[in-house]
């Protein structure tokens, strides 16, 4: 079995680490809005951006555009996103991953080899907290897989490189879980805050509170019990 977590959502608690970075950018040149403000309008942004960016384009070359848009609908200089971006991107070994994540993917790994599946450039990647934690081998981005969650796409490719091992995946975002689930894929739901399930999507049948518990639930799919 090969189970592999989404990297900025069920790993990393995105939304403090971002908003600290563009939080400090703001108050450096006397902006009124907050980081978790610069950062939500950012976040949905790009998760839009997401849904119709096409290979070759990458994780940066998105992000930069949603920055932009971001700060123009802000009233912010867009001119100042490229500078703003590498800042950002430059910080995100400083994101805190959450609480209960290192000692349960430790966990999980006595029972499965794990990786990543994220919309993310490998560069990017390396440099996270999570990244430390997984299979380097079993990164599955975006860059390496070609397209971005949710195209289903991106799941299909997944499959292929964890074959002839079942993939699991442990989402926490609504467009990862229903997009995970409509490709056929076995999900686990890891409940983080800020993140809710798809109600026009399908409804995980696996879902857990705390990453302590995901290796009980592993052992029932090995089972065949889920």
């Amino acid at each position: 079995m090969i189970v592999t977590f989404d990297l900025f959502s069920a790993l990393t608690d995105t939304r403090t680490g971002a908003s600290r970075t563009i939080g400090a950018i703001a108050r450096r040149r006397g902006w009124s809005q907050t980081g978790e403000e610069l950062y939500d309008r950012w976040d949905a942004c790009n998760k839009a951006a997401q849904r119709t960016a096409e290979h070759p384009t990458s994780f940066r070359d998105v992000s930069l555009d949603a920055l932009a848009e971001a700060y123009g609908a802000l009233g912010v200089d867009p001119a100042l996103a490229g500078a703003d971006l590498g800042e950002l991107h430059a910080g995100v070994g400083d994101w805190p991953l959450w609480p209960d994540v290192a000692a349960a993917v430790a966990a999980v790994a006595e029972q499965a080899r794990v990786g990543l599946l994220s919309n993310v450039d490998d560069d990017l990647a390396r440099l996270t907290r999570a990244h430390a934690l997984v299979d380097p081998t079993l990164v599955l981005s975006s860059q390496r897989l070609g397209a971005f969650k949710p195209d289903p796409r991106i799941y299909a490719a997944a499959v292929d490189a964890a074959a002839p091992d079942r993939l699991v995946h442990v989402a926490a975002s609504a467009r990862d879980v229903r997009g995970a689930l409509e490709a056929g894929i076995d999900v686990v739901r890891l409940v983080r805050p800020g993140h809710a399930v798809d109600p026009d999507g399908p409804a995980p049948a696996h879902e857990v509170t705390d990453a302590a518990d995901l290796p009980s639930v592993l052992r029932d799919l090995t089972a065949g019990r889920g």
